[in-house]
């Protein structure tokens, strides 16, 4: 049975020759008793429940903090990386093209150097045929002088 504040407050009890039943005394008061010391351990649980729930509430804070804190971090550190990658991407890019006015040129030099070698070689091949012609007209002319002669003979 329980007993609400009102049953205490609406309890009679029957009058004797001396006064108040004591059996019945007693046994309303070992029941108020009883549910008093059922409310305590009740409102002790409680409480302990309260401040383990108040415990688990803060460590969710703290890790709801640290969590945030970490993906700010995260969020900087991504954003360093992408900025280090822009930058080492255009350093890249830009060797890259040092390279690529270096091969230009060093290529064009090497045609404008082929260019002349052609032209040069031309040149000698030019004046070698002459060569070879004058040595043949010189050999042709002997061979006539020779045929002149061996017919003046």
């Amino acid at each position: 049975m329980r007993i609400t504040p009102l049953d205490i407050q609406q309890k009679q009890f029957p009058m004797k020759f001396r006064g108040f039943e004591v059996d019945e005394v007693y046994s309303f008061l070992e029941l108020v008793r009883e549910e008093m010391e059922e409310l305590l351990r009740e409102n002790a649980s409680l409480k302990e429940q309260l401040s383990r729930c108040d415990s688990q509430l803060q460590e969710y804070n703290n890790m709801s903090i640290t969590l945030r804190e970490t993906l700010m971090t995260t969020q900087q550190i991504v954003e360093d990386y992408k900025t280090n990658s822009r930058k080492e991407a255009d350093l890249i890019i830009r060797e890259a093209e040092s390279k690529a006015d270096d091969l230009i040129k060093h290529a064009q030099t090497k045609a404008v150097k082929i260019h002349e070698d052609i032209v040069e070689l031309k040149g000698i091949r030019r004046h070698f045929k002459e060569e070879v012609k004058r040595l043949l007209e010189s050999h042709m002319k002997m061979i006539e002088f020779d045929k002149e002669r061996e017919e003046a003979e």
